[in-house]
Order: C-alpha cells, then structure tokens, then sequence
C-alpha cells in the first residue's frame, strides 16, 4: 500500500513537472514569436501595431497611477515611519537608506506595481481576448490571413512592458518622497540627511535590476495574460476560467522569477 502510494505521488510531481515545463516553453515561444513580429509588417500593419500599443500603454500605465499612487504613498509612510522611528534607537539610522533601497526600491517596488497590474490589466487582456475568441473575431483575422500574433499578442507584450518600466520607477519615487513627507512629522531625520543616505546606497545594479525585474513582469503578464485568453474556447463560461488560471498563474511566475533574481542577483 505504501509503495503504491509513493508511486501515485511521483507519478502526480511528474506530471504536474511536464505540464509546467510545458506551460513555459508554450509562453516563451510566444513572446520570441511577438518580438519577431515587432520589426515585421509593412507601414500600415505597424500603425495599426502601434495603435494598440498606445491603448495598451494608456490602460496598463496612465490609468493606473491613481491606485498606484495611494498605494505606493502608503507603502513608504509605513516603511519610513517605521525604519526612521525605530533605527535611531539602537543607533543605527545610517542604515536607512540600506533599508529604503533594499524594501521599496528593489524588491517591494516592481513586486507591488507587477500585482497591481496583474489585477486590472492581465486579467483585462485575458477577458478582452477570450471574448474576441468566443465571438470568432480571431478565427476571421486567420481565415483572411491576418497573423494574429503581430496584430493582436505583439502590440499588448510591447505596452505592457513599457507600462510596466514606468509605473515601477513612478512606485518607487511616490513611495520614497511621498512618503518622507507625510511621515515627516514622526521623523527627526533632516531632508538632506535621508536623501543622502538614500543616494549613497543605491547603485547602478540597483536600478538596473529594478529596471530588468519590471520588463521582465511585465513580459510574463502581458504573455499569460494573452496565452489564456486564446485559449478560450466557444463557451462564454471560459473566459472566467482562464481569467482566474492567468491571474493565479501570473502571480506565482512573477513571485518566482523574483526569487531566481534574487539569488543570481544578490547571493552569487
């Protein structure tokens, strides 16, 4: 009975191994074929390309700052208030800005803005997508031979990530400043002191992580988010469930391309 149970939960990690291995060997093929089809097309394919990467950009990035913003301003009045409060205690407020870099800009920063974006503009394109399935509009762009990854999966890969660039270092710098200055009157920490701790601490490989692990969420929402949506069969009940499959999914491959980096980044 045990070595049937054993066997039953190897074969279970095996198969649940091929299915994700799978799943991202389907996604990269999917955005290697998106950045080819970013140069292709004649002048009026890529106007049309470029219209649906403005929508997206519009979308994903401008109509998110609201959200954004009230997030990110309470995100740095808890951190600083609690790091400028306590650390001074102990004798250790040199080592705010350490703390700052590390939590908000590195880490907390692209992780908080990649889950934001996944709940408004990954499940988004996953819906709009699948309806488009649902009503055979990707079918007739097949049938009159329109590639449907250079009009449809390219145009919203592309804003997503420069959606995503901006909204991550807009994060950072409302959460660093904005917070500062609504925390103030719980700081006894100068201005010009806490900039210069900040300034001083981080680095160029700081910002170039940021800047990479924000392409590359961007990358994976925009991919699953499309993935799932052409996915979506006839059946209108579908599009829910692959709008919840992309968003679960979205999550746990952002979460664990986040800790890949961490430690190539960090503990090499």
């Amino acid at each position: 009975m045990q070595e049937a149970r054993t066997g039953s939960l190897i074969e279970w990690l095996g198969g649940r191994t091929v299915a994700g291995y799978t799943y991202l060997a389907d996604l990269s093929a999917l955005v290697v074929q998106a950045f080819h089809d970013l140069g292709a097309g004649g002048a009026r394919g890529r106007r049309e390309a470029f219209r649906v990467i403005t929508r997206q950009i519009l979308f994903t990035g401008v109509d998110a700052l609201p959200v954004l913003s009230v997030i990110s301003l309470l995100l740095g009045i808890i951190v600083i208030t609690q790091a400028g409060t306590q650390l001074p205690l102990v004798g250790a407020e040199n080592l705010i800005g350490s703390i700052i870099v590390v939590v908000v800009i590195r880490e907390l920063g692209p992780l908080l803005t990649a889950f934001i974006v996944i709940g408004r503009s990954g499940t988004a394109i996953t819906t709009e997508l699948g309806n488009m399935r649902v009503a055979q509009e990707v079918t007739a762009l097949e049938l009159m031979g329109i590639p449907v990854t250079r009009f449809i999966i390219m145009p919203r890969v592309v804003g997503m990530i420069l959606a995503m660039v901006c909204l991550t270092f807009y994060f950072d710098l409302v959460a660093v400043l904005g917070g500062f200055f609504i925390a103030k009157i719980e700081l006894t920490i100068p201005f010009v002191a806490f900039a210069d701790s900040i300034i001083k601490t981080l680095s160029s490989v700081d910002v170039l992580v940021t800047a990479f692990k924000s392409a590359l969420f961007g990358t994976i929402i925009a991919s699953i988010g499309c993935y799932h949506g052409m996915a979506v069969g006839a059946s209108p009940t579908e599009v829910p469930q692959q709008t919840t499959k992309a968003m679960i999914n979205s999550v746990t491959v952002c979460l664990l391309a986040d800790m890949l980096i961490g430690f190539a980044a960090y503990l090499s």
